[in-house]
């Protein structure tokens, strides 16, 4: 198995193979492309279906969108990306059916290692993120490695998620914890 297999079905890899670095230099030019064209242009469409996996007519991703690998961000139904979003998919992020990512969100499965000579020599310890089908990503929320969070979650704008969150909540903060449960009247549109 080469570095870049390894990569992309999010095993431990070298970040130095010469096929990983000339790989995540396209992504980084099809990030470039996508962030540099009109809203308009059809060409935005073809760049994501070459970038991401698991793509559908009914992903949007706005610009301002950066990402590492591309083929480690599964898509399995529709979804929202906002503005200026950034995923370290140095493993796999999963992001569930009708999930929204808020603006200035970042998914970040890139971990270096705690023990500073193994930080030198370019040890990570990558995890992979799992974002459950209706989860609502608030404005500017950071996802850390190997963070699930539950179908129907709500996590509140700007906090920082470090561990799994469970389905059916809200949960805010640095570090993010749950604040309550999401009720039935929660459920009802109030106009």
């Amino acid at each position: 198995m080469t570095e870049l297999e390894k990569a992309l079905a999010g095993e431990a890899f070298d970040r130095r193979d010469a096929e990983i670095r000339a790989f995540q230099a396209g992504v980084k030019d099809l990030c470039f492309e996508f962030n540099h064209t009109k809203p308009s242009d059809t060409r935005r469409t073809e760049i994501i279906k070459e970038l991401v996996s698991g793509y559908n007519p009914y992903v949007f991703i706005e610009g301002g969108f950066e990402c590492v690998f591309g083929k480690n961000i599964h898509f399995k139904g529709m979804s929202m990306i906002n503005y200026g979003c950034t995923f370290l998919d140095s493993n796999i992020i999963e992001i569930g059916h009708c999930a929204l990512i808020g603006p200035g969100c970042k998914l970040i499965c890139t971990n270096h290692a705690i023990d500073g000579e193994e930080r030198l020599k370019g040890l990570f310890n990558d995890k992979p993120i799992t974002i459950g089908e209706n989860v609502w990503l608030g404005a500017n929320v950071t996802v850390l490695p190997g963070v699930t969070i539950g179908k129907n979650a709500i996590i509140g704008a700007g906090s920082v998620v470090t561990k799994d969150i469970p389905e059916n909540v809200i949960a805010v903060g640095n570090p993010c914890r749950v604040l309550r449960e999401v009720t039935e009247e929660d459920k009802l549109i109030k106009r």
